[in-house]
């Protein structure tokens, strides 16, 4: 499989079969049938490819993802805060829990895209940022997490999709832990941020690290976008 191919494919969105109503008797009367509306069921992962704000960023922008929130897992210690994890010495990782509809996406097309949108040859590092807690990470639950997670990274590693090779690791998820408030949307708060909240907001790690990212991936993937961007777009 061509490096092209492979990323032609790494959407498939589902769809639904309809069939037509049965017809009444002649002699009954019309009936209006009454609408069933079934909840999705929905599904989570947990991903680290860096820092929380760039990933986030871009899969909330994704058809079919319901949320995603920003936290830690990896690590020894129960409800760290952000100020330990920065630290290095809990051994958490900066991750992301997609919470997705999987008849709109597929897992494996949650993982296709987390192979594109960081670098999973850099050890222990994406861009400026370096150390353990930015590691890039799939965490499992199950076996079957964990082996299409070496099906997924094994295609992009056969397909050449990067010249080094990758180094993600697959960890068994023991505990997620939600990031501080002030994480979470990180990138679309600063996108509308006005005043002393914009002064107090690292703007030039959202221009020079994330808005790149963000434009990258619109671009890649524009036909498996929400129809309205989650995060506004430049004036």
């Amino acid at each position: 499989m061509t490096v092209f191919s492979l990323a032609l494919i790494l959407i498939s969105l589902g769809g639904t079969n309809m069939s037509d109503d049965p017809k009444p008797a002649p002699d009954a009367p019309a009936q209006t049938p009454t609408p069933t509306v079934q909840p999705a069921k929905l599904e989570t992962i947990v991903l680290g490819g860096g820092c929380f704000w760039c990933t986030e960023a871009v899969y909330e922008e994704l058809l079919g993802v319901e949320d995603v929130t920003s936290g830690y897992a990896g690590g020894s210690i129960q409800n760290p805060s952000y100020e330990q994890v920065l630290s290095g010495f809990t051994g958490h990782a900066e991750v992301i829990k997609i919470t997705y509809d999987p008849s709109v996406i597929k897992p494996e097309d949650l993982l296709h895209v987390f192979f594109t949108v960081h670098d999973p040859t850099t050890l222990n590092q994406q861009g400026p940022d370096h150390g353990t807690q930015y590691r890039s990470v799939i965490f499992v639950s199950n076996e079957a997490e964990r082996e299409r997670a070496l099906k997924i990274m094994k295609e992009v590693a056969d397909a050449k999709v990067w010249r080094n090779p990758i180094v993600t690791t697959i960890e068994p998820l023991k505990a997620f832990y939600p990031a501080e408030g002030y994480h979470q949307d990180y990138y679309r708060q600063f996108k509308t941020a006005r005043g002393p909240k914009a002064l107090q907001m690292n703007a030039s790690y959202c221009r020079a690290v994330i808005e790149p990212k963000v434009a990258k991936f619109r671009k890649k993937y524009a036909a498996h976008l929400k129809k309205k961007p989650a995060i506004p777009t430049n004036p």
